[in-house]
């Protein structure tokens, strides 16, 4: 169960780098989105390294 949890974690840690690199090379990037995303990205990693 916990390993599920975490692959799950890591799927949606990859999910936000996608968006994020998505984002970024856009014409005219969004950067209170790559803002966003980064903070939620960087809460994943805590809870995956917690």
């Amino acid at each position: 169960m916990i390993q599920n949890h975490m692959s799950a974690l890591r799927n949606k840690h990859e999910a936000l780098e996608r968006q994020i690199n998505e984002e970024e090379t856009r014409p005219r990037p969004d950067t209170i989105r790559i803002n966003s995303l980064k903070k939620e990205k960087l809460r994943l990693k805590e809870e995956l390294l917690n």
